[in-house]
């Protein structure tokens, strides 16, 4: 005897925050996985299309309104991945801007991406692939526009950048790549200095905030790895 289906939306919304990528998470109260920690989502409402039913959930439910991107990443649907009613899931990353601080429930936390906590059903492996979505993208579109603040100084842009590609990046070169493909574009303004004094660095921002293919050929590689590299 088969069993009902149910459609599931989540969302892996990832942010750099104190230096690290981090993804929202809450915690469950009830059974299955009473104590896990899961990604924000539901039920999809029978009148609702995927896109819109996430964006609404992660303002109602966790107060998230500060998405600067969302794309789906893929469907699970794996007739065994949560206990007793099928339910089919479709899963998307969505990025917060790295000066945004959404206020969320209590049972509602940030989590380092490379330390996540004991996740409920396979919210782990939809995690990984949002990451890996989102090194894809920083390679070959803009899309680091969705991490940035809007206005930023090109040492504060490299710490997002190493924070959501995992490892080091050249100042320098970033900047020399973006401009390349006029990603980036000065505001004429510069940073107040910090503690220490020194010149004050130029404020830059992205010359677009829509998403869109900059080089379809580009690899952002750790350094020591071969192939084209973009940023080493």
């Amino acid at each position: 005897m088969s069993r009902p289906t149910e459609h599931e939306v989540l969302a892996a919304v990832l942010q750099v925050r104190d230096g690290t990528l981090q993804v929202l998470l809450w915690q469950r109260a009830l059974a299955p996985d009473p104590g896990r920690w899961a990604l924000p989502g539901g039920q999809l409402g029978d009148d609702e299309e995927v896109e819109a039913s996430v964006l609404r959930q992660l303002a109602e439910k966790v107060d998230v309104r500060d998405v600067t991107h969302v794309e789906q990443i893929a469907v699970y649907s794996k007739p065994d991945r949560v206990p007793g009613v099928r339910r089919v899931a479709t899963a998307f990353l969505g990025l917060v801007p790295s000066d945004a601080d959404p206020a969320v429930p209590a049972d509602t936390a940030w989590h380092r991406i490379n330390a996540l906590p004991d996740t409920a059903f396979d919210h782990a492996e939809l995690v990984a692939d949002a990451h890996d979505r989102l090194r894809a993208k920083l390679s070959y579109t803009n899309i680091g526009f969705a991490l940035a603040p809007r206005e930023f100084t090109i040492s504060a842009l490299r710490e997002i950048y190493t924070a959501a590609l995992g490892h080091a990046v050249s100042a320098t070169n970033l900047q020399r790549v973006l401009t390349r493909r006029a990603q980036l574009e000065p505001t004429g303004a510069v940073a107040p200095p910090g503690p220490a004094g020194g010149r004050p660095a130029a404020l830059f921002r992205f010359a677009d905030r829509a998403l869109h293919v900059t080089d379809a050929f580009a690899v952002l590689r750790p350094p020591g790895e071969h192939g084209r590299s973009a940023v080493p």
